[in-house]
């Protein structure tokens, strides 16, 4: 059985697209790998050294992606994650709340992010999981689908991670005007004077969205 490749040159290199059938065959390898360790969520091809567009996901049910693509993607959020491949690494990223994915392998398009609704939840879903534990069960799979397909693309949470810094808000705001803020992990948005004893706590700060950080 392969091993996961870890702080590895070969990660930062996209890779080539395949066949469904080759593919198939790559994802059950992968998944094995994902099973014997049993302290990961998901795992892409190159990182157990294999030089193909495929990577897997087991947050809700098993998914496979098979040359995938992100086609859309909205609502930036940060948040906390770890790899497989950089072990005591973990960083803070920005990913997005919701994306759109397409693979030679589905049809038609993949949808993740948190959703409002329940229709075609399963019923031990419903039955066992709160609205705020769906939330971050669907969330998690989102930032989770996001992370194998930078893999595919030669990109590492390394490559994702915003070290924010504090900035100072006094008399920038009136007390009424909206602003967002983060504790590093969530978001949250209100009035700038229910915000104020959040930022004063120095536990939360205003979070400064991508394209106001001068990032593409």
């Amino acid at each position: 059985m392969k091993h996961v490749v870890t702080f590895n040159e070969s990660l930062t290199k996209p890779c080539k697209k395949v066949s469904v059938e080759d593919g198939l065959e790559i994802a059950a390898e992968l998944f094995k790998v994902l099973n014997k360790r049993k302290d990961g969520i998901g795992l892409a091809a190159n990182q157990i050294g294999i030089d193909a567009r495929v990577a897997v996901v087991n947050v809700k049910e098993p998914i496979i992606l098979i040359n995938p693509r992100i086609i859309e993607q909205r609502d930036e959020i940060f948040y906390y994650e770890g790899c497989l491949s950089f072990p005591g690494k973990p960083c803070r990223t920005t990913r997005y709340k919701y994306v759109i994915v397409e693979c030679d392998n589905h049809e038609p398009k993949l949808y993740f992010g948190p959703q409002d609704t329940e229709p075609g939840m399963a019923e031990f879903e419903t039955e066992t999981l709160s609205k705020k534990d769906r939330h971050e069960v669907e969330l998690l799979e989102s930032v989770c689908i996001q992370h194998e397909i930078d893999h595919l693309n030669g990109l590492r949470i390394l490559d994702r991670t915003y070290e924010m810094k504090p900035i100072k808000v006094k008399n920038k705001f009136g007390r009424n005007e909206t602003v967002m803020i983060t504790d590093g992990k969530e978001t949250k948005t209100l009035k700038y004077k229910k915000a104020l004893p959040l930022i004063e706590s120095e536990k939360w700060e205003i979070y400064v969205p991508a394209n106001a950080r001068g990032m593409k």
